[in-house]
């Protein structure tokens, strides 16, 4: 409980720098991610569009069915290697498993009730009307602005399942298999499925004006934290020490991720127009920025620039740009992707081992502080010459920086407390932690009867 404590305090010290408002802000509602990315029409034509019924749009119809196809390779394979070769040997395949089981089951849980929670029409600002359960109503004709919208749930939906994914780093090596399914259903229904609608599908931190063009809040503070919570619930595995068993894959997944990337950011504009030029040119930026000043910054500190830090630097910036990725300009990618590279490495290197908790793939030092840093920075560098849905404080809009952090603190307290809430219910009823036995020879055999390697 004293760790636990202290790195609340810490979260407290590190996301409070301004003073949580009283008064309400007064901005103009934002729209879903989906409509942010709308092009701004000239305000001459603006009724004569308006008056026209959507109509399907073979390139943007094209882009978004790659889009999804590359969100989905980031977590399969993707995810699965990365995280697969930080593992050690004998936990190489318990590893791989959370992400692809959680994949296959957020994708059922998806099509039953998550896309209409997060979609669906609004309630009272929290969560989505339940009128398209099973995808009820949703035919081949129907279209979320230029394509089909059966390709909005699936681009959506892969979203959904590299969140939850993603918190699993910090569970690996000594987490039942059984919990983990239980913790996927319930984590996803009742943590992720309400904050997206906040951010993306008209919630209060919409009408609030919060920017995340790709998922800071919505995916890498939601994962970072719920990682976070879990590692202190969980405690220290017996062989603490990140030692992975095969970097050829870290890096393998590393590129897939990189890779994959480009359809989380670009294809968040859901079209193929200038808007996703930008969020590509940007991404691309920002994580080679990142790796680079995470080399350097981990070579003046260590003496030894390593082949993982190149890695987990390019994933850095490839977090901290997906919230700005579609309202920054070139310059603001290269400062995200500056910050990217120093702040969650002392994170990693120097805040967890003093506090001393067992974030074991680094999923909260990574995702959750390069997730906030991303959608704190988008406050300020957020440029309406590339959207006009946002500004920043750089360009005469102050408030935008205090409605990112008001959102982000929301994110980080509500994810921690149903976080924490669900941990206590899964463990409850099926136990969280394997015996200490099996930790010893390892989660490959005794949860699933295997071997990564037969040598």
């Amino acid at each position: 409980m004293k760790r636990f404590t202290a790195v609340m305090l810490l979260l407290l010290t590190l996301f409070s720098g301004i003073a949580f408002a009283e008064e309400a802000v007064t901005n103009p509602p934002t729209a879903p991610a989906a409509e942010l990315a709308m092009p701004a029409q000239p305000a001459e034509t603006a009724p004569a569009v308006a008056a026209e019924e959507p109509k399907m749009d073979s390139g943007d119809t094209a882009w978004m069915i790659v889009a999804t196809a590359l969100v989905m390779l980031m977590t399969l394979p993707g995810l699965a290697l990365f995280y697969g070769g930080l593992a050690k040997r004998k936990d190489t395949l318990n590893t791989m498993a959370m992400s692809f089981a959680t994949y296959c089951i957020v994708s059922f849980l998806w099509i039953a009730y998550g896309y209409t929670f997060v979609f669906g029409p609004d309630i009272k600002g929290f969560i989505g009307n339940p009128d398209k359960l099973f995808l009820s109503g949703v035919g081949v004709n129907s279209l979320t602005m230029t394509i089909p919208e059966y390709i909005f749930i699936v681009f959506q939906l892969t979203f959904a399942a590299i969140t939850v994914a993603l918190a699993s780093g910090a569970f690996i090596e000594r987490m039942k298999f059984s919990a983990w399914v239980f913790f996927t259903v319930l984590w996803m229904t009742f943590v992720y499925l309400p904050v997206a609608h906040w951010v993306w599908g008209g919630g209060f931190l919409a009408e609030l004006g919060a920017l995340d063009f790709a998922g800071g809040t919505v995916v890498h503070i939601n994962a970072g934290i719920a990682a976070l919570v879990g590692a202190l619930v969980l405690g220290k595995r017996r062989e603490a020490a990140l030692k992975p068993s095969n970097l050829t894959l870290v890096v393998t997944g590393a590129g897939l991720l990189w890779f994959g990337w480009f359809g989380f950011n670009a294809g968040s504009a859901v079209a193929a127009n200038g808007l996703a030029g930008a969020a590509f040119i940007n991404t691309n930026t920002a994580a080679a920025v990142a790796a680079v000043s995470w080399m350097f910054t981990e070579w003046m500190h260590t003496r030894k620039p390593t082949v993982l830090g190149l890695a987990s630097g390019a994933v850095a910036g490839l977090v901290a740009i997906t919230p700005a990725a579609g309202f920054v300009n070139i310059s603001g990618a290269v400062i995200i992707g500056i910050l990217a590279g120093i702040l969650p490495y002392f994170t990693v290197a120097t805040i967890k081992p003093k506090l001393g908790y067992d974030d074991s793939l680094d999923a909260f030092g990574i995702h959750g502080m390069a997730g906030t840093l991303g959608a704190i920075l988008t406050g300020i560098f957020a440029d309406p010459a590339i959207n006009e849905a946002g500004t920043g404080l750089l360009y005469g809009n102050p408030k935008q920086l205090l409605i990112q952090i008001i959102a982000v603190l929301v994110t980080v307290a509500y994810t921690a407390v149903i976080t924490l809430i669900i941990f206590m219910i899964v463990k409850a009823f099926v136990g969280i932690r394997v015996e200490t036995e099996h930790e010893i020879t390892g989660l490959d055999e005794s949860q699933h009867g295997e071997k990564a390697y037969s040598i």
